[in-house]
């Protein structure tokens, strides 16, 4: 397994050698490296056994990095920085040629953000490049949120976890684009719609899945266990199931279920975000055949785990 530590001498050398460090934010872990060199660009994508065509998010420390990456900040980009960076949200907006296309699977946009997690922090302001950084875990499975997480399933394949403890949103970013009319969210997540709106005013929501995704987390199967997981109605499904094979994720109601895992008994939405991707982990090694998962709230960032959600159980 991979050595896990504190110590960001070692993940700094590690990156400006070429190598892959997972790396701790706000959000989830990230598979980190150096966001300007292709070979490091090629062993993510390897790594992670993601398809070429999806994007990644450039890692910067600070709001200053903007320019060196991008060719234009449109003014609701940058009071959306000035206000919500370091934080989960990502600026989509038309890159410099020294991005590779690698990483923005050809595409004239690249998504960029600043994460809010001291040690991240650190490395990046340590570095003379950026970082490349998606969740660290294979493609199209769970996001990971502890080092744990990391290292059950990338630990073999990479040579250092940096850890950061658990991540305190436990949902990516969210992803804004600028056009010509309103800013657009490409994908919700840590950041609700009130959080943007409440700075630039009204923005319009784009987070239709696609199979040429113009951002990250945008096709339609996403985030998703191992076994399947069906969004049901729990209340009127509970006195229908065999419980010895089927698991609960309920957002905050003990059902009284062998299996199960209740997001936030308290009913605190952000609880139930950091504990999302933990609970489908969780209930994925659980000696069952299928997940049963009831929606949460629809409403800042519920809208977030409804979306992740429903990734999970497409097809």
């Amino acid at each position: 397994m991979a050595e896990t530590g504190r110590d960001i001498q070692v993940a700094k050398k590690l990156l400006q050698s070429g190598e892959l460090v997972a790396v701790p934010t706000e959000t989830v872990y990230g598979l980190a490296g150096n966001a300007l060199h292709t070979p490091a660009i090629a062993k993510i994508f390897e790594v992670k056994d993601r398809p070429s065509f999806d994007p990644l998010i450039v890692h910067i420390s600070d709001f200053t990095q903007l320019g060196k990456y991008v060719t234009d900040v449109p003014d609701a980009a940058q009071e959306l920085a000035r206000h919500l960076w370091p934080g989960p949200l990502t600026l989509l907006l038309k890159k410099k040629s020294i991005i590779p296309d690698m990483v923005t699977s050809g595409l004239a946009t690249v998504g960029i953000r600043c994460p809010n997690h001291p040690l991240t922090h650190e490395l990046l302001s340590s570095l003379a490049f950026p970082l490349a950084a998606p969740s660290a875990n294979p493609f199209g499975y769970v996001s990971p949120t502890t080092a744990l997480h990391v290292d059950e399933q990338l630990g073999t394949k990479i040579k250092y976890i940096l850890d950061g403890g658990p991540s305190t949103v436990g949902m990516e970013s969210t992803i804004v684009g600028f056009g010509e009319k309103r800013p657009m969210v490409h994908r919700l997540g840590g950041l609700s719609i009130e959080n943007l709106e409440e700075i630039i005013g009204p923005v319009d929501v784009a987070i239709h899945s696609r199979s040429n995704p113009l951002a990250p987390g945008q096709l339609e199967s996403h985030y998703a266990p191992r076994k399947r997981v069906f969004t049901v109605d729990l209340e009127r499904a509970i006195n229908m199931i065999d419980f010895e094979k089927v698991a609960v994720m309920s957002y905050q109601k003990d059902y009284q279920v062998p299996h199960q895992y209740i997001l936030s008994p308290s009913g605190n939405i952000h609880e139930a975000a950091r504990n999302f991707f933990a609970a489908l982990r969780e209930l994925d090694r659980a000696p069952v055949d299928l997940i049963l998962a009831e929606f949460v709230p629809d409403e800042g960032i519920g809208r977030a785990i409804n979306d992740r959600l429903r990734r999970a159980s497409a097809k």
